[in-house]
């Protein structure tokens, strides 16, 4: 990991930029992962879609981050704030999905937390959305202990594995309470650490 890639570090997760760098260890833990998210996840699983994230990484409306186990920068998982919208709205979608070998552990709810905070904060939006499958429990729960709510129901709301899938709308507000714990954790001199 390059350390010029870092952006947030906590307790047991490094948030770090995408770099080209880190295709094939993210392909490769994509690969390994398949099992594991089914239905749930579309990720870059070739070297032209790796290409394509990484791309839309430099653009103003979306941020990917690549989150690292602290103890040896492990791969872990992938967070990715989306759609960005400035203006009246200051708002985003929060993505996320855990990789083989770094999950059960809290990780993926830490960095997804460095990140929702770093949008909360560093990037100053207002608002956090996170869109889940009802079936998909462990994503669920992992909102639920970061402090978002459930908004309400949307049915085939996005395309993935081959069908349009229902998904329930969770967010979090910079004003609430867990927002405030998200953004301090996230925010600086935590690069020192």
């Amino acid at each position: 990991m390059r350390s010029d890639a870092v952006l947030v570090v906590g307790p047991h997760v490094v948030v770090a930029r995408p770099t080209a760098d880190d295709r094939d260890e993210l392909l490769d833990a994509v690969a390994a992962s398949r099992a594991l998210h089914g239905e749930w996840v579309t990720a870059p699983d070739t070297a032209a879609a790796y290409g394509t994230f990484l791309a839309r990484c430099g653009g103003p409306t979306f941020e990917g981050h690549l989150l690292r186990r602290r103890e040896d920068g492990a791969l872990i998982g992938v967070a990715n704030v989306s759609e960005i919208v400035r203006g009246a709205l200051q708002s985003a979608f929060v993505g996320y999905y855990g990789l083989v070998g770094g999950t059960g552990r809290g990780h993926l709810t830490e960095g997804v937390g460095l990140v929702a905070g770093r949008a909360l904060g560093a990037l100053g939006l207002h608002r956090i959305e996170a869109n889940v499958q009802p079936a998909n429990e462990p994503s669920r729960a992992l909102l639920r202990r970061l402090g978002f709510r459930r908004e309400g129901y949307s049915p085939r709301y996005l395309h993935l594995a081959g069908a349009w899938r229902d998904h329930e709308r969770w967010a979090l507000l910079a004003d609430e309470p867990a927002a405030t714990e998200l953004v301090r954790r996230a925010a600086p001199p935590n690069h020192a650490r």
